[in-house]
């Protein structure tokens, strides 16, 4: 069993910065792939960023340049450093984990992330 638990949301106004962090305890397997995903409210849930066991990161188009994923391996965590939020970032962000040739995902909880115009 796999546990994630996000940590870091919380209310910012635009142009500011937070960090996400998430944890990852239980039978994890490598390599695999940690990231983030959001949720707007009304809208699917998408990619924001991700990064695998030994490989480059990638970014959504519209966080590329704001936001910077990091992992460290040893620890199973990942992190989401995001600058220059903006209103539309706004939404519950999911942390997740993918075993490198699985089918399966795992998910965190959600973090709430709210930013104030």
């Amino acid at each position: 069993q796999v546990r994630l638990v996000e940590s870091g949301g919380g209310l910012v106004q635009a142009g500011g910065s937070l960090r996400l962090s998430c944890a990852g305890s239980g039978t994890i397997f490598s390599p695999n792939v940690m990231g983030w995903y959001r949720q707007a409210p009304g809208k699917q849930r998408e990619l924001v960023a991700e990064v695998g066991s030994g490989g480059a990161p990638t970014y959504a188009d519209s966080m590329k340049g704001r936001f910077t994923i990091s992992r460290d391996n040893s620890k199973d965590r990942v992190w989401l450093q995001m600058n220059s939020l903006k209103s539309e970032d706004t939404g519950v962000y999911y942390c997740f984990l993918r075993p490198v040739g699985a089918l399966s995902m795992y998910w965190g909880q959600g973090t709430q992330v709210t930013v104030s115009s």
